[in-house]
């Protein structure tokens, strides 16, 4: 049977839905596997079992890129998505689509979860209260760190986390670079995301990415999550996650862009008095 594609930027919103619905599903619900395995216990912006979860996320975006490449490149963040089109080809009529279309597959994904961990939440917190509320978006860090993190501290670090995540991802898809071969690219992007998650972490969870916080911060909102807007200390909170990234990866990729890419060659040039190969007809 002939296969049926939706062309155009249909398919490419299609595209980026599904690959950010993968995402979330294994991000949100490694997180809610331990909420209902009990290793949330600790007060609120606590992480939990830090490296199962930091290895989920970056799985889940090597799976979400696997499922949405070929169609629309799997920006799956709107923050790739605004760089690629302040820094790249990318065409800027379709930032707004394509950010759209990653943050209704982050909702979608987050009320899946919600659903399937519906019995283990409600023992683990009756209340649905802020408790758990980190299965589904970021909260700043609390007084068992070092210091307590305020909004504005979590801001600069999703800035910073958000500008790595964007230089690397430009420096592995760069084919002037050395990017990798084999169709590697979606495994070490996910590399990026882990290393991310367990350097710069625990100050503010490490959203990195405006969908994955908003679409899942609203599912649980609209599923018994009243204060899911604040954080812990009752200060609104959820601008921090969508500004912090769309700052921070133009950042990313405006380094990248001047520290690296400028000086990298359009092509190799040919060793002197070596024969020129005519190209394959």
């Amino acid at each position: 049977m002939e296969r049926r594609r939706l062309s155009g930027l249909g398919g490419e919103l299609a595209a980026e839905f599904a690959g950010t619905l993968i995402l979330i599903l294994f991000g949100c619900g490694v997180v809610a596997q331990v909420a209902a395995g009990g290793a949330l216990t600790e007060p609120p912006g606590g992480l939990g079992n830090h490296d199962s979860i930091a290895w989920a996320w970056g799985l889940g975006v090597t799976l979400g890129i696997y499922v949405a490449g070929r169609l629309s490149g799997a920006h799956l963040n709107p923050a790739v998505t605004l760089s690629l089109a302040a820094f790249k080809d990318f065409p800027w009529r379709k930032v707004a689509p394509y950010s759209l279309a990653q943050l209704a597959g982050s909702f979608v994904a987050a009320l899946v979860v919600r659903w399937n961990y519906t019995e283990a939440l409600a023992r683990a917190d009756p209340g649905h209260t802020i408790k758990t509320q980190g299965v589904f978006s970021t909260l700043p860090a609390n007084g068992n760190t070092a210091l307590p993190v305020t909004e504005w501290g979590a801001l600069r670090d999703q800035i910073i986390g958000t500008a790595i995540l964007v230089l690397l991802i430009f420096a592995v898809t760069d084919l002037l670079n050395t990017p990798p071969g084999a169709n590697l690219s979606p495994f070490i992007v996910g590399l990026v995301v882990v290393a991310i998650g367990m350097a710069f972490g625990t100050n503010a969870g490490y959203a990195i990415n405006p969908a994955r916080d908003l679409g899942p911060r609203l599912a649980s909102f609209l599923t018994g999550y009243g204060e899911a807007w604040r954080d812990q200390y009752g200060n609104l909170y959820f601008w921090v996650p969508i500004v912090g990234p769309l700052v921070g990866g133009p950042v990313g990729a405006f380094l990248y862009k001047y520290l690296v890419g400028r000086f990298i060659p359009a092509a190799e040039p040919e060793p002197e008095g070596s024969i020129p190969v005519p190209p394959e007809r």
